[in-house]
């Protein structure tokens, strides 16, 4: 399972407060922290929803830019601003790349999708469109094929799409989970060379004891077919269930990375 570290976003208050401060050290620290932890892209956020465009512009060209000069793992550029997706893709010079995310909404849609083509970037799609997060699987797949077929007509690759079926906290609606997960199936089936991805943390969202109903979930999203999961990779148990569960569902011929990651000692319980 392909690993996205999410630490560094500016939603986060620690992470907001090292962009306005344009705190290197901190945040070099972190990208490198979750390189060692396993992760196989990082996710660059710096939108904090304060200041203006120029401010958020500028903030992700600096981040890019220290991120990329410290580490050589590839970078998930993640903003719901076109603008500053553009911006920093002129910052970020490595030949692999997540952009996240494209909707089905047609502005979006027709903003991202070209800057996706142009650098045979990897998509993160969410399975979404103009009327917001809906509450049915059909609903999730109409957009899902909406971004397909426009991905595709400009020659971006069925695999360099990563669908999110979209995780909603739990706690808001018992039923959301399933929801998520027989999206997952159904997305599988209909286009099996695409990538299907997770935020993990929103499924817990408004509980005790996150990280168990994280862990929990993520099992159930591999089982329903989860390529991709973005996560914290500092969470040894997360990372160590992310083995696991590759090994389950048949994608550790001979248990190898299993087996190699406890002789290095990465395996907890």
């Amino acid at each position: 399972m392909l690993v996205i570290g999410e630490n560094i976003n500016a939603s986060n208050n620690p992470v907001a407060e090292a962009i306005a401060k344009r705190d290197e050290e901190f945040l070099v620290s972190l990208a490198k922290a979750q390189t060692l932890a396993g992760a196989d892209f990082i996710d660059v956020n710096a939108g904090s929803g304060n200041g203006s465009l120029q401010e958020a512009t500028a903030a992700i060209k600096w981040l890019v830019g220290i991120i990329q000069a410290a580490i050589e793992q590839p970078l998930s550029i993640d903003s719901d601003s076109p603008e500053v997706i553009e911006a920093a893709l002129k910052e970020y010079h490595g030949e692999r790349l997540i952009i996240n995310s494209v909707t089905a909404e047609p502005a979006r849609l027709e903003s991202i999708s070209p800057l996706v083509a142009e650098r045979q970037a990897w998509v993160i799609a969410l399975t979404m469109g103009t009327e917001g997060i809906p509450d049915r699987v059909e609903e999730r797949l109409t957009a899902c094929d909406l971004i397909m077929s426009y991905l595709t007509g400009l020659g971006v690759k069925a695999e360099q799409i990563l669908f999110d079926p979209l995780v909603l906290p739990i706690a808001v609606d018992t039923r959301q989970g399933l929801v998520t997960l027989k999206t997952i199936e159904q997305i599988k089936s209909r286009y099996p060379d695409a990538r299907t991805v997770i935020g993990l943390s929103n499924i817990s969202y408004g509980l005790p004891k996150r990280k168990l109903v994280n862990r929990a979930f993520l099992l159930m999203a591999a089982y329903a077919g989860l390529d991709a999961v973005i996560v914290d990779p500092l969470d040894n148990k997360a990372m160590s269930l992310i083995k696991v569960a590759d090994m389950l569902v048949g994608k550790d011929p001979s248990c190898r990375a299993y087996l190699r990651a406890h002789r290095k000692g990465n395996i907890v319980d």
